[in-house]
């Protein structure tokens, strides 16, 4: 049997592997904005790769996705609490690192701006242009106060818990945690 034709069934065979699919589920944990634009860098250059992109959001990545302008009522005081305390949408989010009060955050938007870096509201335009989806965890909004209608619009946006996260990463090529 020849090099090219062993190559050939190779291929063949991990392409049939479970697990293989063309695709990358990323977990969005973090709550910072240099983690969200990471992650959104990510998602949409795998999408344009040609790979289908599930996002699932948790925990204190929840918070990048709410409404600035949504008001919601009937809220219990922890809710409230939690409201008040977490960034109300991705462009209230500051960084992990050399945050300083404000100035490198701003410095950083800066500097993307000036060397032509899509910006936050820009990739997540991108994101959704490409088709990639945003898959909000129901136990994390349940736990920091937060409701389905605060939630930004955006075409490809569910509601579901761990088992959807784990059914998607266990059928597909990449799993990323940021």
């Amino acid at each position: 049997m020849d090099f090219e034709k062993e190559l050939l069934e190779l291929k063949a065979k991990v392409n049939e592997m479970p697990g293989q699919e063309n695709k990358l589920s990323m977990i969005v944990f973090s709550g910072e904005l240099d983690k969200h634009i990471a992650a959104m860098i990510i998602a949409t250059g795998a999408a344009a790769m040609g790979m289908k992109v599930v996002m699932f959001y948790t925990f204190w990545g929840t918070a990048a996705l709410r409404e600035p302008e949504k008001k919601v009522s009937g809220k219990d005081f922890m809710s409230k609490m939690f409201g008040f305390m977490l960034p109300k949408g991705r462009n209230k989010t500051v960084l992990s690192k050399m945050h300083m009060g404000g100035i490198g955050t701003a410095m950083l938007k800066d500097l993307m701006n000036k060397k032509n870096v899509a910006s936050l509201d820009q990739l997540y335009e991108m994101a959704a242009m490409m088709e990639v989806e945003i898959n909000v965890c129901e136990m994390s909004m349940d736990l920091m106060g937060f409701k389905r209608e605060e939630m930004i619009e955006y075409p490809n946006l569910s509601f579901c818990g761990v088992a959807t996260f784990l059914a998607n990463a266990k059928e597909s090529a990449v799993q990323l945690f940021i």
